[in-house]
């Protein structure tokens, strides 16, 4: 369940993105969006989001850059060594230059050049380019 709410919340920003829209409301919430975002926002792939209400269902609002072509979660389970990452990565985005893969390790969320550096690695919840 949680993954779907992942992907269908980085699907609302793909299509506003593509509706040229400056941002987009994003509901109902988890923790792991939360450090999705994160990652998308120091990489700069996002301006900025806000959250609202947490204790309750919550809803969250990000603010578009006009960076983001594709952003999708994996609902199902694809496990990765620290090995792998690197051809995972070559073959699911487009460039070497573009785009993250976002892992979830056992050192937290992390996209995939961190993941290479500390040498960990884990379970892929999306991506986005």
């Amino acid at each position: 369940m949680g993954r779907r709410i992942l992907n269908d919340a980085l699907r609302s920003i793909v299509n506003a993105e593509k509706r040229g829209k400056a941002s987009v409301e994003l509901q109902p919430i988890s923790n792991v969006m939360r450090s999705f975002l994160d990652i998308m926002k120091s990489r700069g792939y996002i301006k900025n989001y806000q959250v609202y209400d947490p204790q309750r269902v919550g809803k969250i609002e990000v603010e578009l850059q006009g960076r983001v072509k594709d952003c999708r979660a994996l609902t199902y389970r694809q496990d990765l060594r620290a090995r792998d990452i690197e051809s995972y990565t070559s073959r699911i985005l487009p460039t070497r230059q573009w785009g993250y893969v976002v892992i979830s390790t056992p050192d937290g969320i992390l996209d995939h050049e961190t993941a290479i550096e500390k040498n960990v690695g884990g379970q892929v919840l999306g991506y986005f380019h």
